[in-house]
């Protein structure tokens, strides 16, 4: 489950890894009415949903078309390392796995100390506040995923409210490691953009409505 808007160079090759896997059941791209190729890429490999733009709205729609028994959310953006696929199969076969949701660990295409660093701060950040970001993927059980109430329609922030349903005790490392793109990072400085998304998670558990919030992180 990929939500997109204008991300065609970035989804390409996303879905080439995911089309080759044996694992992959179907793959299906949530559009948010890109004006570039997106779609035309997405339709190589995948089946398209639309929905209005905003990641929650768009994880949402995506999710009511699958039909798998198991979901997995990824931004366009990132792509499993290699190992992703024999670590969901063992996360996905052990005799409780229906009743919890899995998250990669973070890797930036960056070779930065600056990227290494932020590696490491969102490695504590899923270990002690049990706040993994979209980012690092989502893989839950269709039964889960239905029993915690899926994905809100928000526009911002609809990866935290979904943990937070979740709950520490649901949530669990994949065994795997999600490498994702660090163009924003190296765009708007690390430590800009890192104290951004934080005042952006501030701002949430104060109450702030998602929509405003979007509009700020904007």
């Amino acid at each position: 489950m990929i939500p997109t808007f204008d991300v065609a160079a970035e989804l390409a090759p996303l879905l080439a890894d995911l089309d080759a896997s044996p694992l992959v059941a179907e793959i299906i791209v949530a559009d948010g009415g890109s004006r570039d190729a997106t779609l035309a890429v997405a339709l190589t490999g995948a089946r398209v949903v639309q929905a209005p733009r905003g990641r929650g709205t768009q994880l949402a729609a995506g999710a009511a078309a699958a039909t798998s028994d198991w979901l997995l959310f990824l931004h366009a953006d990132c792509r499993p390392a290699e190992g992703w696929e024999d670590a969901v199969r063992a996360f996905v076969t052990v005799s409780d796995a229906a009743g919890h949701a899995g998250y990669f660990a973070l890797a930036f295409d960056d070779t930065t100390q600056a990227a290494r660093r932020l590696e490491r701060l969102v490695a504590w950040r899923c270990r002690v506040l049990a706040l993994p970001y979209g980012d690092q993927g989502l893989l839950i059980s269709r039964a889960l995923y239905d029993a915690v109430g899926g994905y809100a329609a928000i526009p911002l922030m609809e990866d935290v409210d979904i943990v937070r349903r979740l709950g520490r005790h649901r949530l669990k490392p994949i065994g795997a490691t999600i490498r994702t793109s660090a163009k924003r990072y190296r765009r708007d400085g690390y430590r800009r953009r890192a104290l951004r998304n934080l005042c952006c998670l501030t701002l949430y558990f104060l109450g702030v409505k998602p929509a405003r919030i979007a509009r700020l992180y904007e």
